[in-house]
């Protein structure tokens, strides 16, 4: 950890060790209840803290803070059953503040500058993601933000995504400057450059959704497989997972992130364009992750087996949203003499003013 880190030293902050247990939960007595913390090493802390919140034992009214040489103490109301850690402590110090506008107010900001600060940004693992807009002082909110989730080293200012393979734009707000890190959801780890290729934390639900569709030994074909997305969720269920991308660097990541959730056996991933591998394939589900998804929908179906479900993303106008996806999907079956049944419709996130990031899933005869 550098010298400059932005959460506190330990010192200062933690009074006393109650326990040292490498796994499971250590035994307290009554008299060491209070203001607990478990310790784990600054690169698991949002790996640990997912863990934690799942549990519910994360106490987010309280800092995460820095312990020892590259560790950090995380806030928790008791001390938990199943996450490892190396030992619990009792923090003492403020409460956290809770809040960006807390820790702006603090360094000065008056109320119209706190107005014009960003009300949302993503921490993805050590990474924090922001639009700073036309907030005052980019830098301060970039410290701010770095005061506010102690287990971030990084903050990058988000500047759109282009290229042909979508590729982010961004530039280091303040922290290290480590763009590489780790995520974890519901279990499934994401290892990514986010510098180098893009990640929704708005997909969150959906990443799992995908995952609880499944069944297991099923074959599914992912046609933009990025580093993993969807692929992961379905494979840790037990899904064989067809998983095609072409931007070398996101596949790369895909490889990497097949190992590191131990589905190697269950993934076959290609680096190429979805509409070269279809031929021959004969899958039970279909994954379409992409907006402009809809231009595949002829190989798509050429690969889907009678009976199988598509699940077909879209950025649709709101006066057009489910009608134009769904519109889309039953002309290119009907070209095949192929049936469609609608079985959901969801929207995920907004994609940009007036228009929405949804799915539709249908089974297809």
């Amino acid at each position: 950890m550098s010298d400059d880190s932005p959460i506190p030293d330990d010192e200062e902050e933690v009074s006393e060790v109650l326990s040292g247990e490498s796994e499971g939960a250590g035994v307290l007595t009554g008299e060491s209840e209070g203001e607990l913390a478990v310790v784990v090493e600054k690169p698991r802390a949002q790996q640990a803290i997912d863990a934690l919140t799942d549990e519910g034992v994360y106490d987010a009214d309280r800092r995460v803070r820095a312990y020892g040489d590259g560790g950090v103490s995380i806030p928790v109301t008791a001390v938990p059953e199943t996450v490892d850690f190396h030992e619990v402590v009792r923090q003492v110090g403020d409460p956290r503040l809770r809040t960006l506008a807390d820790h702006l107010r603090e360094r000065g900001w008056t109320g119209a500058e706190v107005d014009r600060a960003p009300s949302s940004w993503a921490v993805v693992g050590s990474v924090i993601l922001v639009d700073v807009g036309d907030a005052p002082r980019p830098a301060e909110v970039g410290e701010a933000l770095l005061d506010l989730h102690g287990e971030a080293d990084t903050v990058l200012q988000r500047h759109g995504i282009a290229g042909e393979h979508r590729e982010p734009n961004v530039s280091v707000l303040a922290g290290e400057g480590d763009t590489e890190t780790i995520h974890t959801e519901h279990g499934t780890r994401y290892a990514l450059d986010l510098a180098k290729v893009m990640f929704s934390p708005g997909n969150k639900e959906e990443r799992s959704y995908m995952g609880d569709r499944v069944g297991d030994d099923e074959t599914v074909l992912d046609m933009f497989a990025g580093i993993g997305y969807f692929t992961l969720p379905m494979a840790r269920a037990d899904a064989d997972v067809i998983a095609v991308e072409r931007n070398p660097t996101a596949f790369q990541y895909l490889l990497e992130n097949a190992r590191l959730n131990d589905v190697t056996d269950r993934v076959q991933p290609y680096r190429a364009d979805c509409r070269d591998v279809v031929d021959g394939v004969s899958v039970d589900r279909v994954v379409m992750g992409y907006y402009d998804a809809y231009k595949y929908l002829d190989s798509a179906l050429d690969a889907l087996e009678p009976g199988g479900v598509l699940h077909l993303h879209e950025a649709t106008p709101e006066d057009l949203i489910f009608e134009r996806p769904i519109d889309r999907l039953e002309a290119a079956a009907s070209d095949r003499g192929r049936s469609v049944e609608v079985l959901d419709t969801r929207r995920v996130k907004s994609y940009s003013e007036g228009v929405d990031h949804v799915v539709v899933d249908a089974r297809v005869d």
